[in-house]
């Protein structure tokens, strides 16, 4: 797997910003995305979870929120209205969208405390990665990240849900093959990650300058010559 093909998948965060107004429809929908965790981590922990209609309208919360996940980005780029905000942004609330319903989910006693701290700090550390390999290139999405995203925003939505017996043994499933392709995809992309900053054109050329003889002998002033000279 290479870093980015034409045509392929886009980061958001690799997109160049435009000169669009800070106050957007992206932007507005990823600060409403932000602004709902807290309302959406009351509704989940309400009365301890035994409340079963605060619980479904904190999963509705929770499948709106992630609706708008995947429009703020899609109309950014489509509108060209990508803002160096937007770019920060966006990861943020997802990550705390996520993060907020996992850990919710586990001091309900519902989802193992070590299922959200192997999710959280794979979420995290994978944003972190893209932001250190942001200057040689992209990642592109592979089919597993994509299947991992859909199967983990899947699973939360049904623990969310207040229902038992043959669905509370579904989502167990579906939880499984989640976080099997959350620890899968992030080793992989860990992987990616390197590689792309040990072979990228930028690397490439910044170990060529440090060959010996690459930047003129030492000492002789013939390395790098001023153009404007």
């Amino acid at each position: 797997m290479g870093a980015v093909e034409p045509g392929g998948p886009v980061d958001p965060a690799a997109t160049p910003p435009q000169s669009a107004r800070l106050l957007n429809l992206p932007n507005a929908l990823t600060m409403l995305r932000l602004a709902v965790v807290p309302l959406f981590a009351l509704l989940l922990l309400s009365e301890g979870g035994a409340d079963d209609v605060r619980r479904g309208w904190a999963a509705l919360f929770f499948v709106l929120a992630i609706v708008t996940d995947q429009l703020d980005g899609m109309i950014a780029r489509r509108t060209n209205q990508v803002t160096e905000f937007g770019k920060l942004a966006d990861p943020i609330a997802d990550k705390a969208l996520t993060g907020t319903a996992l850990i919710g989910l586990s001091v309900l006693g519902l989802l193992p405390w070590w299922v959200t701290l192997t999710i959280v700090v794979r979420e995290v550390g994978v944003t972190l990665l893209r932001f250190w390999v942001i200057r040689h290139g992209v990642i592109a999405a592979s089919r597993g990240g994509k299947a991992k995203t859909v199967l983990q925003s899947l699973a939360i939505g049904m623990y969310i849900l207040p229902i038992d017996g043959l669905f509370g043994t579904a989502r167990w499933w579906v939880m499984a093959a989640a976080f099997v392709l959350t620890v899968a995809t992030g080793v992989d992309y860990v992987y990616r990650a390197v590689k792309l900053r040990r072979t990228s054109a930028r690397a490439m050329r910044a170990a060529a300058s440090r060959r010996p003889g690459a930047g003129g002998e030492p000492g002789t002033g013939e390395g790098r010559r001023d153009t404007a000279a």
